[in-house]
């Protein structure tokens, strides 16, 4: 399967969790214990479809773009698409077609079941994009929710905006988090420095999350 990192990708988000269908031989992914993602199996263990959910217009725009995208394999036709797992479509584009997918189904969710889903996965990963430990700043869980459940759009940030380092990391280069950027620590990092500290401080805040980025 060329597209050998959606398992780490999936994994990665919120609230996920995955098991294997034994019956049909499915990795699923699910949220909320619905599933929003699949790898459907053969005999011989190797993957043959990469199955999700789109908005039924989407779907239908995507199967007449790409001959690898089929209405969905022992699924709705009309809400569920597959994709062959060594095709044509960018990788680029299953990636935002899983988050799609992702949001729909969390979507399906009343608001507050949809908080209480996110904020359990978020308190039990309070390590931000940036290697911040949410869990020791003062304002975690009072005025602010953290980075992982908020999408980036912490206290600090400009309103209604996700923090710079977000925004970068993981809306812009979809990362899991700096820890996988080369350029780590960046001008991002230097130019979000909090007025609090003075520049020794700052400086061991750098290395320290550093230092917890590296080890997760």
């Amino acid at each position: 399967m060329r597209y050998g990192w959606i398992d780490e990708y999936l994994l990665s988000k919120i609230g996920v969790t995955k098991d294997l269908q034994k019956e049909w031989n499915w990795i699923r992914y699910q949220i909320g214990g619905k599933m929003f993602a699949a790898v459907c199996l053969s005999e011989n263990n190797e993957p043959y479809y990469i199955t999700l959910k789109l908005e039924p217009s989407e779907g239908d725009f995507l199967r007449q773009q790409y001959e690898d995208i089929i209405p969905g394999y022992y699924m709705n036709k009309v809400h569920w698409n597959s994709i062959k797992p060594d095709g044509e479509v960018p990788d680029d584009l299953l990636k935002d077609l899983l988050d799609n997918s992702y949001q729909l189904v969390l979507g399906g969710f009343s608001k507050k079941r949809q908080r209480e889903i996110l904020e359990d996965s978020a308190l039990k990963n309070t390590i931000s994009c940036c290697g911040t430990d949410c869990s020791t700043c003062g304002c975690f869980g009072n005025m602010c929710k953290g980075c992982n459940i908020s999408f980036g759009r912490v206290f600090h940030a400009p309103e209604g905006q996700a923090c710079p380092i977000y925004e970068c990391s993981i809306n812009r280069k979809r990362l899991k988090g700096c820890g996988e950027c080369e350029s780590l620590p960046c001008d991002i990092w230097r130019n979000t420095k909090d007025p609090s500290f003075s520049e020794e401080e700052f400086q061991q805040n750098i290395q320290e999350r550093v230092a917890r980025l590296r080890k997760g």
